[in-house]
């Protein structure tokens, strides 16, 4: 990880504050982008996208989805800019707002049968939203972790980043269940699902008053004192840090697919061939739990064997796990369902994503870090995680509804992720063995 040596370190008051704004603010974040996924699996088909096929519907949700993943580069490239240039803490609460009142409005946009096709339009310049505020977000809270850090415990120090994906998630999952057990079907549709997305306003209340009581790093703070920083950023990454981009690239792509695969995607599969939109969503909330622990641990590992061994274990798992879950599943039965949840989530998964942050920080120096990571995780995410449901619902129906392209899908791009991080150079194994060579 690059940095003047001579930096001065932060307090620990200030790393307890840093991890409880990384926390907290991406957790809301993710709760408000989270919600889309889920109601685009379970609502805004029928409420937004209504013709005479349910493929057709299914697919125009899931492409609206879509959407905000494709905004997402545009919100990195700005965010990441503007973050080289003056600061992290200053793009993330800018972001925390932004995604808020997105969040917000949608749930207040009236139907198709209120206002015929305005409903979409609106439904999608809101997601577009969602997505710009997405792109600042992880890169500033991933780099305001990982550079408050002591260099042994990055890894660790940048989970909580990571956690906030499975707290979101969690969040999200879990007001969809309690909103859906107090009110029947019919009310669940009419108002019911707007809930969850009315309460984000409150929330980015709480997370705006934690995150405007941190700074940046003092490893940035130099650098903007010295008037070090880069004028172009990312026509920097491009031009002279093109290698480490495309490793974080395609780690992303595998990572965010199998995410979205089982936590969006999956949903809607069981509404189709089990006629349950309950288990599938009661397994994910299970699995955002166990990832509140799974995540951190996983960073931890890394700090202490590298990122390398850790993330080649989870895209091995990737690869493997597509045709495990939907074997079980083409059973017809669902008891086991939460448990394939965690192996696919916390155990594959985690095993990628909780050192993620340190890992991409690592591989940029701090005058282009923010442009670096944001520019390779957001355009991964496009590549990866933004078209999996609409691709995983294609492939079904190019499968003559089978799973198995999906399966056959998921391992390919496993096996691209595997290849990229087998190539890469991990900072923090160099550092581990030159520390026992020592």
């Amino acid at each position: 990880m690059t940095a003047a040596a001579t930096a001065p370190t932060s307090t620990a008051r200030e790393k307890r504050r840093v991890l409880l704004a990384a926390l907290s603010g991406t957790t809301i974040e993710w709760y408000d982008f989270y919600l889309y996924g889920t109601a685009a699996a379970l609502i805004f088909n029928e409420q937004y996208f209504p013709t005479d096929s349910a493929f057709a519907s299914t697919m125009a949700s899931f492409a609206s989805l879509a959407v905000g993943f494709l905004a997402r580069p545009l919100g990195g490239i700005v965010a990441g800019h503007l973050g080289d240039r003056i600061g992290r803490k200053s793009l993330l609460v800018a972001s925390l707002l932004l995604m808020g009142i997105g969040s917000t409005l949608i749930g207040l946009v009236p139907n198709f049968n209120a206002i015929g096709w305005w409903a979409a339009i609106a439904l999608v310049a809101l997601r577009l939203v969602q997505g710009l505020a997405a792109g600042a977000e992880w890169g500033g809270s991933a780099l305001l972790s990982v550079e408050h850090a002591p260099s042994s415990r990055r890894g660790f120090f940048g989970s909580f980043t990571q956690i906030g994906s499975a707290a979101g998630m969690l969040l999200a999952t879990g007001m969809f269940v309690i909103v859906q057990a107090f009110t029947t079907d019919e009310q669940f549709e009419a108002f019911g699902w707007r809930i969850p997305f009315l309460l984000s306003a409150f929330l980015v209340v709480l997370g705006l008053w934690i995150r405007l009581g941190v700074r940046d790093a003092p490893e940035f703070q130099q650098l903007k004192d010295s008037g070090a920083t880069d004028r172009v950023p990312v026509v920097t990454v491009f031009r002279s840090h093109w290698r480490p981009l495309l490793v974080t690239i395609a780690q992303r792509i595998a990572q965010n697919s199998v995410y979205f695969l089982i936590t969006v995607y999956v949903l809607s599969y069981l509404a189709d061939t089990h006629g349950d939109k309950e288990a599938g969503v009661n397994a994910v909330m299970i699995g955002s739990a166990v990832g509140l622990l799974t995540t951190p641990f996983w960073g931890w590992l890394s700090d202490r064997v590298g990122r390398k061994p850790v993330t080649i274990f989870g895209f091995i798992g990737i690869a493997a796990f597509g045709w495990i879950f939907f074997g079980y599943l083409s059973t017809g039965a669902l008891a086991l369902l939460p448990v394939l949840m965690i192996l696919g989530m916390n155990v594959a998964h985690d095993a990628v994503y909780g050192p993620q942050a340190a890992w991409f920080a690592e591989q940029f120096p701090v005058e282009v870090r923010y442009s670096g990571v944001n520019l390779g995780y957001q355009l991964g995410s496009v590549i990866g995680g933004g078209i999996m449901p609409m691709i995983a619902a294609l492939l079904f129906e190019l499968g003559g509804n089978t799973p198995w392209l999906i399966c056959g899908y998921l391992t390919f791009i496993a096996a691209i992720s595997l290849t990229a991080t087998i190539v890469a150079k991990d900072p923090r194994g160099a550092e581990i063995r030159a520390e026992r060579a020592a």
